[in-house]
């Protein structure tokens, strides 16, 4: 496990936009030879690994900082890793010790991965991490959201709580 859960300087964009060209390739290779579900599954399965794994790493950090490991606000101390360069625009609803509540308003991951061609997974590669990493970080944080960007919808909405 490496040291730190993110590479200084790399923006999370920049991050999925690199695993985004690799797993690419997979789903295309898969989709190939085991068609479009399998691919699709397989690419699903694999996100939701990573992101429980990178997860861990973020929680690990937060424990080894000193400043009382994971909880709501210390996953509140890391979202700009996934706002940084405007790569998530966001409109905060309510933020409160066991509640963040908040739209995103405009997307560049989707963005992105539709310039990719990866639109039909874009999903995949993305939104679906967000629950997972729920499970990777502290299972005291829960996820509700009943649309996204990349799903067609004018905005994601965000729900978090933290169960104390």
């Amino acid at each position: 496990m490496s040291q730190s859960a993110h590479p200084e300087g790399l923006s999370m964009l920049d991050k999925r936009k690199i695993e985004a060209e690799i797993l690419k390739e997979v789903y295309e290779t898969l989709k190939a030879s085991h068609g479009v579900e399998v691919a699709k599954a397989t690419v699903s399965e694999s996100v939701r690994r990573s992101a429980i794994e990178q997860a861990r790493q973020f929680a690990a950090v937060a424990r080894a900082s000193g400043g009382g490991g994971t909880s709501l606000k210390a996953f509140q101390d890391v979202m700009p890793l996934w706002t940084k360069g405007g790569a998530l625009e966001i409109e905060i609803k309510e933020q409160t010790d066991t509640t963040f509540t908040f739209n995103v308003v405009r997307c560049q991951y989707a963005e992105t991965y539709k310039a990719m061609g990866l639109g039909e997974i874009g999903a995949l590669l993305s939104c679906n991490r967000d629950g997972a990493f729920c499970e990777g970080y502290d299972p005291k944080l829960k996820l509700e959201r009943s649309q996204t960007i990349m799903g067609g919808a004018s905005h994601c909405d965000f729900k978090y709580r933290y169960e104390t």
